[in-house]
């Protein structure tokens, strides 16, 4: 140990020595170090003690120990002391402890074979690591997978991943992942699906190259690379596969408890398989070359299983069932071939027996002649320069070639499967990248050591090599650029022993010498080896105690060889003769591999595959006479030129370094031997990392991260803005010698063992700081306990003397009450005998003075009654005698009135006889008339002061009515409280006299009953006892029962609410799940749908159009085929397109997807037939009813009509006047008005009657003119015709009378005009004072809903925040403009449709006029005529009738959508215009075609249509705002469809206007599914683009950056940590997140999404918010501590509070963060005893098991006084979790969207009212 570090070995330091059993122990040193001391006393963790000698020479201390808060880190550098014990102990707390299997060691990464499948490897564990940097993430194969990818994409640079290890370290599982990985995150771009290809050669490679050894049960035996190829989109387009040095022997030869090839066993299993039945094949321990080791089977694999996935890779590999045969033939036949028993005949000469079976059915799968076989295999043939001899051989010999040869068949087996494998990975495309993924043995030493060992371990030494020169090269890189003194570092180069087997007379050139000899032989050549290095190389050893062995010093370990079979193997023999009838078999797969044979370059390398790589630039397809002497060339040759191409094409790459680890050799799952973790750490070059990190400076640390860390050892003044120079200020004071530390310019870099010194001097000053806490708050404690105490006995005192006062002043008060109660006992007495006296005294009196005055009352009453019959019979006599004399009086009367009558009449009759009587009643009457036109017009004057008097009256009459009515009540309440009072008395005297009554009786029954009582008393008490006690029984029984009933029905109903619940939340799940099904779906058809273009687009820029081919549109969405809702015009000019394409070109899963989805369409098409029959059904009924009803309704309105003219013609004026006035007088008097001043008041009545009494004598004076004219016609009748003189007279006469007569019917029609004029007055007045009421009443009506909707937008805005609030408020402007408009469109309308109506009238009424008589038109102007009919088009013109439809022509539909869809900026129609303006533009277009009934041009419109989102999404797809406008418009697009469609559930809302828009002719049910289907697509769009960008954001504003300053600090960190893929781009912070969300927000209420939308797009962002922060949390352990916990729980309350904010706390979003609050909460609560287990258990309810056992695995304390979660307690939380349902897999799925959907969102907009603006350029369109 350096001496630089003797400060550090004081009392209770740790140190690590040295033990046989564990490799290291860990101790206590319990006395100081003091230079010069040559024992240190140390403690061992057992307890016991012990005295550690140093080494007397050297005085090396024994290494440090780490402190226990850097034990268990992700990087191994990053610990304070590097050195083997520690990185050893690391590896084994995180294996054993923690249960993680990758730990970083600088650029190495570690993975410990943990013998047990793990749940790490899935496709979320995948998408997790993907986009991440290499230190941000726990470490892991996928890590070093992303890093090889991001830096292929950055630098352009190809790159390697070498993964390097013993058999059964875990090596072919580490290569399979990463390329697993590589195939998942970038995909491929051809439509064969290369990535499934790479992933699908790993099973025929692991059949045909693995096979179980002693060490693994899967170990390859043969080295592999491929070269993982990328275009220019860094998109797998290819792969190439290079095989390195095939184990051949294994096929004819295996050890104990070894395999074979998988191969072999594979086929063996399946032996009964129908088509394997030429094989005749058996179970594997029937045949020589599987059962050597005596294990043909391995527990847990079934070979028949794998042969099934086997057979399935191939043929997804290009493999037909014909070659697969073939290959089972072949392989089949080797099989037979080994058990060929070959039999001496005498010692240089054999035979194989005639009939041989063996051999048959070797000839006969093989197609070869069986007498050739049996004679080659017995004889070789010698060739000299003048005859060539056949001679036998030995049976030794001949048994040796059989083996041979079949060796050589598995050998050109295998490379004939690569090169077609190869073949199947080619890709036509240009490669631009590629990965490698070397997966080659490791290191080994056996017992038995021979020429694949040797070859292996010089592999192993070239690979070690470029692995010091590479890390040698990064560490000098990283000096360099912090600008730190370089020195040179010193480091083991294996130069030398790379030199000692391939240079020139090393091993491998001395082999192929030997090799070249004719009797060259394994002694010989170890002859050789001695003469030529045993001096010459300190490398190369001789084995004491042989002769044919060597060993070599390797950088791992020194290796033993056996020489014995190098040269055999090296020469790789097989006889010429035998191979030339294998060549000339009939079979044509066994020739192509002997024909393929004369062409490779080596057995083991394949043959050129037609492409460049640019690993491979050199290689040229060699010409034939090279490729024969090429196929000469020995194998250690072939595998050493291979090599150097190898190291050529990693040498041109940027390598990554996995080194795999056997933690034990008994296959034991996570049991770690430190024996063997050692010697493999030793020869992978981990420690060599170690070494030469820990030479230099392996402790960095950034200035930022020192000062976090150490901020607690600097005081205030010591902190400067200029965080270099205060690193610098305090490191100076703290750390005396400079050269322990180095300012770069980024870092600071620390010797070993200076961040191991900091960190003591950090937590010996928190520990000082924690003990002065604890004193201050000891003492405070104390202080607490004794003013508690001293208040307690202060309180008890008090208490003490208070029970003493209360006791005296209790006495006292006892002593008082006793003389008041005596003084009160006595005065009692007293007053009883004193009441008993007064009582009687009193009731004495009392009944003499009743009896008195019940005597006075009767004689009063009797006066009384005397009096009231005198009374009565005098009035009887007088009323008698007054009717007498009033009877006699009325006689006399009407005697007296007869008489002078008699006499009046007499006088008229003789006045009626004369003309001049006549003549003077004629000046009477035109008096009267006179009279009655003056008194008609005086009622005019009294209708207008009576009118002028209404108020007045109105006002006296309410007063006076309150007035009556106050009085009235009041009357009325005297009044009911006399019958009260009277009724009161009446009672109370009846019940006084029953109650004395009753006194009476009670008083005998009392006796009585006192009587009884005594006697019934003791049988009740008996009786009530025995009740009681049975009583008592039946309410502990009823008890029982009620509990019992209570608890069952309890239990019951909480049965029943459970499986309601139950089945409420499986169906709920089941919708969900269908939903989200059918929206993925959706997705992979959108995918499909975008490759199919992608592909089209490729197609047409890779070939030209052929002519006479019409090129598809770009824009054609498979939508058309899929829905058939194209036109017939469209299908049929696609078609012949479709069937052109290849019918190969499509994947499998495009096939499926078409099928499911051809499926559903139809299980749609049959709904929606089912609902047409029923819409047609109904359609029919409403037709026929309203065709019946149209039939009727003509006949009855011209009967009506008619029958309303002929009654105008016919009616008489005064008839109508009459039945008017009784119309007006029946509404007056019906309309009942709460008002005083409304009709139907007593001031309304007055004038009624009024106004009747004037009519009535109107009446009166008809009568009378009546009468007159009647009686003047009867005398004209009368006069006698006596001459012709006589006759004109008369006729002048009549004349003169009838001229007379007319100005009596003039005046009485003037009269009738003026009571006309008058009603018609009254009429208007009526109606005018009704509209003013009833306009009135509206307008308050509308004020009062005006105000309450405005108050309600007043408490719904001052709930908003101030941006949200202005939005609100220009939102509802708007909205009130708009109803306005709405408004005032709807008065245009009104007014039209009344002219209209008016006009029509005129007509009608101008027909009717017509007709009339000529006589009647004479009275009517012609001015008034010519008027009526014109009058009318003196209206002024009003602005145009909107219907709401636009109108556009067919060839301007391109056009419209171009400016509409394709051309439209989001951000100008969002801010300036209303939200959804091209959805409404797109729909009154869709309007006018439906008006227009053209099916073709509704259909275009819709594909156009959708078609053209389609495109401007996969265009500007990554804008959020795009997405965000076109999701917005596809909704409202969509909700326009149905609100308009016509069906009675979507036209509730609608108002009246609204529902006249509807659609009539078309039913676009079908694109409303489309639709739909498109806004699914969208959504899921829009959710990617928020996914993608708060991805960044997310892990450094949830988990890195610290909102609470101070809380966490910052441990060292390793290498990873600053050797970053990605610069630097700025720390994004959770404010980042807040405003990320604020716009998101925004830009949503901007396009007018709907709210509930909204909701589901932010609950969709909150969860992979969630998922991505516990993902990450559950995949870094720097991550999981309390302080991190806190830091969580602080951004989850703030992303709650915006929430709020945002009013969206019920959008679900909260719900979603509930796992990462419960993973918060485990990092905080206690961990230690069973009751924390059982809270942690029920708390985290919302984390699954494997994750709560995760986060406890990765609770990494952050100071040394935090705990770390002892591994019995993670037991107790997995015991108690067991029986846990829940999902095992680890993480959340990030990639998960929620099922969305459209809930119906009706619009109040009216579309005629939609202005279009001239910035969208559609002035080709018109409004209707």
């Amino acid at each position: 140990m350096d001496n630089n570090l003797d400060y550090a070995y004081v009392k209770y330091a740790r140190v690590w020595i040295p033990d046989p059993e564990d490799v290291w122990k860990s101790a206590e040193i319990q006395k100081d170090y003091k230079p010069g001391d040559a024992v240190l006393h140390l403690q061992l963790e057992e307890g016991t003690g012990l005295e550690y000698r140093l080494d007397a020479k050297t005085k090396e201390l024994p290494p440090l120990r780490n402190p226990d808060i850097l034990v268990g880190e992700n990087d191994l550098t990053a610990l304070s002391y590097l050195h083997e014990p520690a990185v050893l102990h690391n590896l084994k707390v995180r294996f054993i402890d923690s249960k993680l299997i990758y730990t970083y060691c600088g650029i190495v990464l570690v993975a410990i074979n943990p013998y047990e499948q793990l749940p790490i490897y899935g496709a979320d564990i995948i998408n997790a690591y993907s986009g991440q940097n290499m230190g941000d993430m726990d470490p892991h194969i996928f890590a070093v997978a992303e890093e090889a990818y991001k830096q292929m994409a950055r630098d352009e640079r190809n790159q390697s991943i070498i993964v390097s290890g013993e058999s059964g370290a875990g090596k072919t599982v580490s290569a399979k992942y990463a390329m697993r990985y590589f195939a998942t995150v970038s995909g491929s771009d051809t439509e064969a699906n290369v990535e499934e290809k790479v992933l699908a050669s790993n099973p025929i490679m692991e059949s045909i190259g693995n096979a179980k050894t002693t060490r693994n049960d899967n170990s390859s035996r043969f080295g592999k690379y491929i070269e993982i190829g990328f275009d220019k989109r860094y998109r797998i387009i290819g792969a190439h596969m290079r095989t390195y040095l095939l184990e051949k022997s294994r096929v004819v030869f295996q050890a104990d408890e070894e395999r074979n090839y998988h191969i072999f066993y594979q086929l063996c299993a399946s032996a009964a398989l129908p088509e394997f039945s030429v094989l005749k094949l058996g179970n594997a321990k029937s045949f020589h070359y599987t059962n050597q080791g005596r294990s043909p089977v391995i527990d847990g694999i079934d070979d028949a299983k794998e042969l099934k996935a086997t057979r399935h890779a191939c043929a997804l590999l290009g493999i037909g069932d014909q070659y697969q045969m073939g290959i089972f033939r072949i392989l089949a036949a080797i099989l037979h071939l080994g058990n060929v028993n070959i039999k001496s005949r005498d010692a240089d000469s054999c035979l194989v027996p005639p009939k041989h079976e063996p051999l048959l059915i070797f000839c006969d799968l093989m197609g070869v002649d069986y007498e050739e076989m049996s004679h080659w295999l017995c004889h070789r043939k010698l060739v000299t320069a003048a005859e060539t001899y056949i001679k036998p051989i030995s049976r030794l010999q001949a048994t040796n070639a059989r083996d041979a040869l079949s060796k050589h068949i598995y050998a050109n087996l295998f490379s004939w499967i690569v090169c077609h494998v190869n073949k199947a990975l080619l890709s036509s495309a240009k490669q631009d990248s590629f990965i490698g993924v070397l997966d080659i043995y490791g290191f080994e030493t056996f017992e038995i050591n021979s020429f694949e060992q040797f070859c292996i371990n010089y592999a192993n030494e070239k690979l070690q090599q470029q692995f010091n020169l590479h890390v040698f090269k990064l560490e000098q890189e990283e000096y360099m650029k912090e600008q730190i003194p370089w020195t040179l570092i010193d480091f083991y180069d294996n130069q030398p022993c790379i030199n000692l087997i391939e240079a020139k007379m090393g091993i491998l050139d001395l082999l192929d010498e030997e090799c070249k000899m004719p009797k060259g032989s394994d002694n010989t050549w170890a002859q050789k080896l001695y003469n030529t290095h045993l001096k010459t190389s300190a490398l190369f050893e001789k084995p004491r105690l042989s002769n044919v062995a060597f060993i070599v010093k390797h950088f791992a370990d020194k290796v033993e060889y056996q020489c014995e079979g190098f040269l055999e193997k090296n020469k790789d023999t097989v006889f010429e003769d035998q191979v030339k009838v294998l060549k000339a078999s009939k079979f044509k797969l066994l020739t192509e591999l002997f024909r393929d044979d004369e062409h490779a370059l080596s057995p083991t390398s394949t043959a050129p595959t037609g492409r460049t790589l640019l690993s491979r630039t050199s290689l040229r397809k060699p010409k034939p006479e090279q490729a024969s002497k090429e196929h000469k060339k020995t194998v250690g040759t072939q595998f050493r030129n291979s090599l150097h191409l190898l190291m050529e094409t990693l040498n041109a790459t940027t390598p990554h370094y996995v080194r795999c680890i056997k933690p034990n050799d008994f296959k034991y799952p996570f049991t770690f031997d430190s024996k063997r973790a050692v010697q493999q750490l030793r020869a992978c070059g981990v420690l060599e990392t170690i070494r030469i990190s820990a030479a230099g400076f392996p402790s960095r640390w950034t200035y930022q991260e020192f000062f976090s860390r150490y901020r607690v050892l600097m005081k205030q003044k010591d902190v400067l803005s200029d965080r270099r120079q205060t690193c610098k200020n305090v490191l100076e004071k703290l750390i005396l010698d400079q050269d322990k530390y180095q300012f770069g310019k980024t870092k600071i870099f620390f010797r070993a063992g200076q961040v191991a010194y900091l960190e003591k001097i950090r937590s010996d000053k928190l520990r000082m700081a924690c003990i002065r806490i604890q004193k201050t708050i000891r003492g405070w404690l104390l202080r607490k306990k004794y003013l508690r105490m001293r208040k307690a006995a202060i309180c008890i005192q008090r208490y003490v003397r208070g029970y003493q006062a209360r006791c005296y002043a209790q006495f006292l008060r006892r002593t008082r009450a006793a003389t008041i109660i005596q003084k009160f006992q006595r005065m009692y007495v007293v007053r009883q005998k004193y009441l008993r006296i007064q009582s009687v005294t009193l009731s004495l009196q009392t009944y003499l003075r009743g009896y008195a005055a019940r005597q006075r009352y009767q004689q009063m009453l009797r006066i009384h009654k005397a009096t009231i019959i005198q009374k009565h019979v005098r009035g009887w006599l007088a009323r008698k005698a007054y009717k007498r004399s009033m009877e006699a009086i009325v006689y006399l009367q009407c005697c007296y009135r007869r008489m002078m009558a008699k006499r009046e009449l007499k006088k008229l009759k003789i006045e009626a006889r004369s003309v001049e009587h006549y003549k003077k009643l004629n000046v009477g009457m035109e008096n009267k008339i006179m009279q009655l036109q003056r008194k008609v017009d005086e009622q005019s004057k009294d209708n207008k002061s009576l009118l002028e008097r209404l108020t007045h009256l109105e006002i006296t009459y309410s007063t006076e009515k309150d007035k009556l009515r106050s009085d009235v009540d009041r009357l009325k309440q005297f009044e009911e409280q006399a019958k009260n009072a009277t009724n009161q008395v009446m009672n109370l005297q009846n019940e006084l006299a029953r109650l004395r009554k009753e006194l009476l009786q009670t008083q005998n029954e009392k006796k009585k009953i006192e009587e009884n009582a005594d006697r019934y008393k003791t049988e009740t008490e008996q009786l009530v006892s025995e009740l009681k006690e049975q009583n008592a029984l039946l309410k502990a029984q009823k008890d029982e029962l009620n509990l019992l009933i209570q608890t069952q029905a309890k239990q019951m109903t909480e049965d029943m609410e459970k499986k309601l619940l139950q089945e409420t939340r499986e169906l709920e799940l089941e919708l969900n799940d269908e939903r989200l099904r059918y929206q993925n779906l959706l997705n992979e058809f959108s995918r499909l749908e975008e490759r199919y273009d992608d592909l089209k687009e490729d197609m047409g820029t890779m070939s030209l159009p052929r002519p006479g081919r019409k090129r598809t549109d770009s824009t054609h969405s498979s939508n058309e085929s899929e829905y058939t809702f194209s036109s017939e015009l469209t299908e049929s000019e696609d078609f012949p397109y479709r069937n052109e394409e290849p019918a190969d070109k499509k994947a499998p899963l495009d096939m499926s997807l078409f099928l499911k989805l051809q499926k559903r369409v139809k299980e749609l098409e049959q709904e929606k037939q089912i609902l047409q029959d029923d819409l047609d059904k109904k359609e029919e009924l409403v037709n026929k009813a309203k065709i019946q009803e149209e039939t009727k309704s003509p006949v009855r309105s011209t009967e009506l009509e008619y029958e309303s003219l002929k009654r105008q013609e016919l009616e008489s004026e005064n008839k109508k006047l009459k039945n008017e006035l009784n119309e007006l007088r029946r509404a007056i008097t019906d309309k009942v008005s709460p008002d005083p001043t409304g009709p139907g008041a007593p001031v309304y009545k007055v004038l009624l009657e009024q106004m009747t009494s004037v009519s009535e004598e109107l009446e009166v004076r008809k009568e009378e003119v009546l009468i007159l004219r009647s009686q003047l016609v009867s005398q004209m009748e009368a006069i006698p015709h006596k001459n012709t003189m006589t006759e004109t007279l008369a006729i002048s006469e009549d004349v003169q009378k009838m001229k007379d007569h007319r100005e009596v019917a003039q005046a009485y029609t003037g009269m009738k005009e003026s009571n006309r004029v008058l009603e018609a007055q009254l009429q208007s007045q009526k109606k005018s004072f009704e509209n003013e009421v009833e306009s009135l009443r509206g307008e308050v009506q509308g004020l009062k809903e005006e105000n309450n909707r405005q108050q309600q937008l007043l408490a719904q805005n001052l709930q908003l925040p101030p941006e949200a609030r202005i939005e609100a408020s220009l939102q509802h402007e708007i909205t009130r403009l708009t109803n306005e408009n709405l408004d005032l469109m709807e008065q245009l309308e009104k007014q039209d449709k009344t002219v209209r109506k008016l006009k029509k009238q005129l007509k009608v009424f101008a027909k009717k006029i017509g007709e009339l008589e000529v006589g009647q038109m004479e009275n009517v102007s012609p001015g008034q005529i010519v008027d009526e009919p014109i009058r009318p088009l003196n209206i002024p013109r009003k602005e145009k009738d909107f219907q709401g439809m636009l109108e556009y022509k067919k060839e301007d539909e391109p056009k419209l959508i171009k400016n509409l869809i394709l051309d439209l900026k989001p951000r100008g129609v969002a801010v300036n215009l209303i939200p959804g303006l091209p959805a409404y533009i797109l729909f009154m277009c869709v309007r006018h075609a439906d008006y227009l009934n053209d099916d073709q041009k509704v259909r275009s419109l819709l594909t156009s249509t959708i078609n053209g989102i389609k495109k401007i999404l996969k265009k500007r797809g990554d804008d959020f705002e795009t997405v965000s406008f076109w999701l917005s418009n596809t909704c409202r697009f969509l909700h326009c469809l149905k609100q308009y469609s016509g069906e009675e559930g979507f036209m509730k809302h609608n108002s009246t206007r609204q529902n006249e828009h509807c659609l009539t002719n078309f039913d676009l049910a079908e694109y409303r599914q489309v639709l739909s289907d498109l806004a699914i697509q969208i959504y899921q769009q829009l959710v990617r683009v928020l996914e993608n960008i708060l991805q960044p954001m997310i892990v450094s504003g949830m988990l890195e950056h610290e909102t609470i300053q101070g809380v966490s600090g910052v441990k060292p960190t390793g290498l990873r940590k600053r050797t970053s893929s990605i610069a630097d781009e700025g720390t994004y912070t959770l404010d980042s997140i807040v405003r990320q969300l604020n716009t998101f927000h925004s830009i949503m209420c901007q396009h007018g999404t709907d709210p509930e939308l909204i909701k589901q797009v932010v609950k969709q962002m909150f969860y992979i918010i969630g998922a991505v922060t516990l993902n990450n949390l559950l995949l870094r352990k720097d991550m999981c501590s309390w302080s991190k916990g806190m830091q969580i729980r602080y951004n989850v309350s703030q992303l709650e509070e915006w929430l709020r904010d945002k009013n969206l706390m019920n959008s679900g979003a909260k719900e979603t963060l509930e796992p990462l609050i419960q993973a918060a909460q485990l990092l905080q609560v206690k961990k230690k005893t069973d009751e924390d287990a059982e809270a942690i258990c029920s708390m985290c309810n919302a984390l699954t098991t494997a994750q709560i056992v995760k986060v406890l695995n990765l609770y990494t304390p952050v100071n040394e006084f935090e705990e770390r979660v002892l591994v019995s307690f993670i037991r107790n939380i997995q015991m108690r979790l067991r029986d846990r349902k829940d999902a095992p897999q680890l993480l959340m799925d990030a990639k998960h969207i929620f099922p969305v959907t459209f809930p119906f969102n009706p619009s109040s907009l009216a579309l005629e009212t939609i202005q279009i603006p001239g910035s969208l350029s559609l002035g080709f369109i018109s409004r209707v």
